[in-house]
């Protein structure tokens, strides 16, 4: 399938994201109706409820599982932020992060050998474990970025992109994204995906990475936690 053609289907998008994001994060996933949701055991043990472009009698529906606990999220993957907001309100939700997106690249655009370090003092450690791929860059033994990818339906979904701030700006978060990148290869990959932070989009964007829509994040609370980082 042409990238193209996968921007197009951001419901199919969402489901193999939800499948590769779960599959980094060792989630249990489950469907709500036609909608996939995951398991958030490691951060607010709730259940958080995905859906893209739904419409408003869905929406109300999942609004009401969702504020049935104040811990569960609905995120919403839209290129209508006002009008799910709107909903938001009326259906008894609160905004809770709506500076992410989904971005994808054609992984034929991107390097499948291992990345080179931009300093000596660096050492890179990959690693794969039930499926994920990690990859860690160590200053000595402090770990300076990090990163993992899991692949489901050809697609790499990439996760938790991260470098630790005393090391910010030396190149680390794209040597993160070009290893990950490597250990997908192992793999029959057509398409990389993942969902980016404000701070993240640019570094996606000088990659080759192309955004496919809004992340509104939606709870019967005022706090909210982002799904992504970097």
């Amino acid at each position: 399938m042409s990238l193209d053609a996968m921007v197009d289907d951001t419901t199919h998008l969402l489901e193999v994201w939800v499948a590769g994001w779960a599959g980094c994060r060792g989630y249990e996933t489950r469907r709500e109706g036609r909608f996939p949701a995951a398991l958030r055991a490691d951060t607010t043990h709730e259940w958080e409820y995905f859906a893209h472009d739904p419409s408003d009698a869905e929406f109300a529906e999942l609004a009401a599982k969702t504020a049935e606990v104040p811990a569960r999220i609905l995120t919403i993957l839209t290129n209508d932020v006002a009008r799910y907001t709107a909903l938001a309100e009326k259906n008894g939700l609160n905004v809770t992060s709506a500076s992410q997106t989904m971005m994808i690249v054609d992984m034929e655009t991107q390097d499948a050998e291992d990345p080179w370090l931009p300093d000596d003092d660096l050492r890179w450690v990959p690693s794969t474990t039930g499926g994920v791929h990690h990859a860690v860059v160590y200053a000595g033994e402090e770990v300076a970025a990090s990163g993992r990818v899991f692949v489901a339906d050809h697609t790499a979904v990439f996760d938790k992109i991260v470098t630790e701030p005393g090391f910010q700006r030396r190149g680390l978060g794209s040597f993160i994204m070009r290893a990950l990148a490597a250990q997908a290869f192992e793999h029959d990959v057509e398409g990389g995906l993942l969902l980016a932070s404000l701070d993240g989009q640019q570094l996606y964007s000088h990659l080759g990475w192309t955004t496919v829509c809004h992340v509104l994040m939606l709870s019967a609370s005022d706090e909210g936690a982002d799904l992504s980082v970097g």
